[in-house]
C-alpha cells in the first residue's frame, strides 16, 4: 500500500454512552475503555476504527461543532511513522497546520491537525501511533 493508511474515523456525539451501544450493534466490535482528554476538551472511545468524541465542556471544540453541526463526521485520521515529517511534507504543498508541532491524543499518541479551509472542508488528523502506549 501506498500512501498514508487511515487510522480512524472520528464521530462527534453529545452523549458517549449512548452512542457506544449504538455502534458496537452495528460494527460487532467492542468499546475501548472511555479515555479523557482535558487538554482536547473530550471523552473519546474507539469502536473498532470509530473514534467516539463527546465534549467535555459547552466550549470545547467539539461542543460547539455539535452545536453548528450535530452529531455526525468529525474528522478523518490518518496513520504516519514520522509526524513531524508528514506536517513539513503536508505544509510545504500548501496544507494549513493548525498543529504546527504535534500533540498528545487518545492512548499516548502524537497528533497534529490540517486545517479544513485546506483540504476541502474535511478536519485531517495525522497520528504517530506510540507502540509502547496501552
Amino acid at each position: 500500500m501506498n500512501g498514508l493508511p487511515v487510522d480512524h474515523i472520528a464521530l462527534a456525539t453529545p452523549d458517549l454512552e449512548e452512542a457506544i451501544p449504538l455502534y458496537e450493534r452495528i460494527t460487532g466490535a467492542r468499546s475501548s475503555p472511555i479515555e479523557e482528554l482535558p487538554a482536547q476538551g473530550v471523552r473519546v472511545a474507539f469502536v473498532g476504527v470509530l473514534e467516539l468524541l463527546e465534549p467535555l465542556s459547552p466550549d470545547s471544540t467539539v461542543a460547539r461543532f455539535l452545536e453548528k453541526q450535530g452529531p455526525g463526521l468529525h474528522h478523518i485520521a490518518y496513520r504516519t511513522a514520522d509526524i513531524r515529517f508528514e506536517l513539513r511534507r503536508l505544509e510545504s504543498q500548501g496544507f494549513e497546520l493548525i498543529d504546527s508541532e504535534p500533540r498528545p491524543g487518545a492512548g499516548g499518541h502524537l497528533v497534529a491537525f490540517l486545517h479544513p479551509r485546506s483540504t476541502g472542508k474535511v478536519l485531517i488528523e495525522l497520528v504517530q501511533v506510540n507502540h509502547g502506549a496501552p
